[in-house]
């Protein structure tokens, strides 16, 4: 039986390829444009093409942009995709047989795999500076707060005394594990895959090195075959940057614990606070709220990525094409503007030490340098010492009275009757040791929370990103470069 329908069916253009077309005029035509010149004039150098049709080739190129009016410009169904529309254009201002010359040794499936690559990259440059600001952001946060004393958590319950600057430096130290992460990824992805043509490269003589420099890859991707087929590189990203957001949204966690009104450790500036519509009293830090969101929806989108990959073929698939780099950007567009909220939000964030101070107190959280002042002072065992300290806790709760409140007296009794002799400490050194500002100078060694240690932490880390700031003005400068040399290969061949 004879089918006389013809493509496209309308069901089928309007749910698949008129979105298609919409997504490229808005992402890729710019990128499409500098490829179709890029391989215009490597096929110029290479002798494929003569000087005199790669020049009427550009110039035909360069109408197009001009004349070629985007916003208005509505998917009809006469042409299966932005490229072939493109393509027309050039086939009605100069000729089949010119024009069709542009299409030699490259295919559709390398052209959109190296689009792909090319915008990835483009939001990923973005995401990594915002996230070097972030990290900027915290740092001087950090280098304020080194001796600003906050109460540390574990498992929900206040645990021991740290600084303000010491937490924020696990959380720098994270993100600069997540930078480099990125940056990895970043670097899989920055592999060109022009010239690879349907998947198996081509007979005619093209120089994939050269088209790689021309569009600003580190070089070319090497296995043809995985040019086309391979998605380890979105697989990468989006890991990359689910990770990222996924340790942010803890961060916004400790950031709604710590502002809640029963703890109140931190304070948010009322440019990040929003007022109840009936109750006056009422300061809620919202923006807490939006960072989580925002981080859990990037998440969201960053699985979506990977799941629709899970079992996909490993060949030429629209699985990792259009549909899913549609959600795939915009998960790099959403973080880039969490990065930019939080980097806000943190940079006013006021520690109330007094509220802090009280709640030390409280806790008992200075306790454990006490036992541990005691070995040292005292040459007892630690199972000893954490003994005489359990008393006293005890003996303090069940008067309802604060660890400030403990008495040399009471202190003595207790370690006379565990040890069966008189402390060697008097009431001033009983004090010092429940001095949460002791408590951090003591645990001065590596990685700790103490002066010269948190010191020599935050210094490391402005050296860490200090050499990240330099990568990314390399990557920058790298695109620069390409596009002058791409505008030099083309001024060439119209000279």
């Amino acid at each position: 039986m004879k089918d006389t329908t013809k493509f496209p069916s309308p069901i089928y253009q309007e749910t698949v390829l008129a979105p298609i077309f919409d997504t490229f005029k808005a992402e890729y035509y710019s990128d499409m444009m500098s490829i179709n010149y890029a391989h215009a004039a490597m096929l110029v150098e290479q002798g494929i093409l003569t000087q005199e049709e790669g020049k009427q080739i550009i110039l035909a190129l360069k109408e197009i942009e001009e004349e070629i009016d985007l916003d208005s410009l509505e998917y009809t169904g006469e042409y299966e995709d932005l490229f072939f529309y493109v393509e027309k254009q050039l086939i009605n201002r100069i000729g089949i047989e010119t024009a069709g010359k542009l299409h030699t040794g490259r295919s559709r499936n390398d052209l959109n795999i190296t689009l792909f690559k090319m915008k990835t990259k483009q939001y990923m440059r973005t995401l990594l500076n915002q996230l070097l600001y972030l990290q900027k952001t915290l740092l001087r946060l950090a280098e304020d707060n080194k001796d600003t004393i906050v109460v540390a958590y574990t498992h929900g319950q206040p645990a021991q005394p740290t600084t303000f600057g010491h937490y924020l430096g696990a959380l720098i130290e994270i993100l600069n594990r997540d930078f480099q992460r990125l940056l990895n990824a970043y670097h899989t992805t920055d592999r060109c895959s022009m010239g690879a043509a349907a998947i198996t490269t081509s007979g005619f003589p093209l120089n994939r090195e050269r088209m790689a420099e021309l569009l600003g890859f580190a070089g070319p991707q090497e296995n043809s075959y995985g040019c086309i087929a391979a998605v380890d590189y979105l697989l990468e990203v989006y890991s990359a940057v689910k990770i990222l957001f996924i340790n942010l949204g803890r961060f916004a966690q400790d950031l709604g614990f710590w502002t809640s009104f029963e703890v109140g450790h931190l304070y948010v500036p009322n440019e990040f606070v929003q007022t109840s519509s009936i109750m006056p009293q009422k300061r809620n830090p919202v923006a807490v709220e939006h960072i989580r969101v925002q981080a859990s929806i990037v998440v969201g989108m960053c699985e979506t990525v990977i799941s629709a990959l899970h079992n996909t073929p490993f060949t030429d698939m629209n699985d990792a094409e259009d549909p899913i780099q549609t959600v795939a950007f915009e998960a790099l567009v959403r973080g880039e503007r969490c990065l930019k909220l939080i980097a806000g939000f943190t940079g006013g964030l006021q520690v109330d030490e007094e509220k802090v101070h009280k709640h030390i107190g409280e806790n008992f959280v200075t306790i454990t340098e006490l036992a541990d002042s005691l070995v040292r002072a005292e040459n007892i065992s630690f199972r000893t010492a954490h003994e005489i300290c359990s008393l006293l806790v005890r003996g303090l709760i069940n008067r309802g009275l604060t660890l400030d409140k403990l008495d040399y007296d009471e202190f003595s009794v207790a370690f006379t009757e565990v040890t069966g002799r008189k402390p060697q400490i008097n009431s001033a050194q009983l004090q010092e040791f429940l001095e949460p500002t002791h408590f951090v100078k003591v645990r001065d060694v590596y990685g700790g929370p103490g002066p010269q240690a948190l010191s020599a932490s935050l210094k490391r880390y402005k050296a860490q990103l200090h050499s990240y700031e330099e990568e990314l003005e390399k990557l920058e400068q790298r695109q620069i470069e390409a596009a002058d040399r791409l505008e030099a290969a083309i001024s060439q061949i119209l000279s």
